[in-house]
Order: C-alpha cells, then sequence, then structure tokens
C-alpha cells in the first residue's frame, strides 16, 4: 500500500525496530545502504584510491546518491532519524529533498533538537521520539 523510505542516521538498528514492527502489515520498506564501511568506501572500491579523503567521499557520495535519490523520489512516506551520537547532515539533507518532492515527512529526533530542527519540524506531518511512535503512525495509515 506505501512505500516508506527509511533515511538518516546509520549508526544503529532503528530501522530494524520500524521494519520489524510493521511485518503484520502491507508496506514496502526501502533504505540507504546501512554499513557504514560500505558506504565510505564504494568510491574507492570501485574506482580507486583517491588523492585524499575528500576525493574518496566526494566518489563515495556520487555513487550512494544514485540509490538514495531513487528511493527518495519512489517513497510515498519519507521517515528521518536524527541521532544522537552524531551531526546528521545527511539526514539534514534527505529531509530538504523529500520535502522539495512534496514527499509526507515522518521525523524522529530527541526533545533536545527541537530548537535546532525547528524548520525541519515544521515541514513535517509527524514529529516524534521514538521509532515505536513511527509504527504506530504507520499501522494508523493502513488500517
Amino acid at each position: 500500500m506505501y512505500t516508506v523510505y527509511l533515511a538518516g542516521e546509520i549508526h544503529s538498528n532503528w530501522r530494524e525496530d520500524i521494519i520489524h514492527g510493521c511485518k503484520d502489515i502491507n508496506i514496502t520498506f526501502l533504505t540507504p545502504e546501512s554499513d557504514h564501511a560500505s558506504s565510505d568506501d564504494i568510491g574507492k572500491n570501485v574506482v580507486g584510491e583517491q588523492p585524499s579523503n575528500f576525493y574518496n567521499d566526494h566518489a563515495s557520495a556520487k555513487i550512494n546518491s544514485m540509490r538514495n535519490n531513487t528511493y527518495l523520489k519512489r517513497a510515498d512516506i519519507v521517515v528521518v532519524k536524527f541521532g544522537e551520537k552524531y551531526k546528521q547532515f545527511n539526514a539534514a539533507f534527505d529531509a530538504g529533498y523529500a520535502t522539495a518532492l512534496n514527499k509526507k515527512l515522518i521525523v524522529i529526533h530527541p526533545e533536545e533538537f527541537i530548537h535546532a530542527l525547528k524548520e525541519i519540524d515544521g515541514a513535517a506531518s509527524a514529529v516524534v521520539q521514538t521509532q515505536s511512535q513511527v509504527v504506530d503512525i504507520l499501522k494508523h495509515l493502513v488500517r
């Protein structure tokens, strides 16, 4: 019924929590490459060692963006999680791109990020603090 892209931080298993919580409903989930090393190293693994970290990151980002942008466009709903451990510039980019594509957006972040993410939260259809709240929303949508 819905296709949901799970964007944002890749340092925890939050995606599996949502996918498992929705196993009894008809939703297709799409995800970015969530293996951090694979995501970071795809550039040099494909085109070879680069002269600096900048160029390695640039090559990897271009390859990863093919998957991410395709999945963002394919999704009906985009869930973006902002993790607590690292700054999530990729999550902010995904949220902005999803908004530009007029996708429905669900944002997950801790309470202490409310001020920093007020513009992103303002564009979202829902803002929550836990994966279980996302599961509740998705189950409500397919009921």
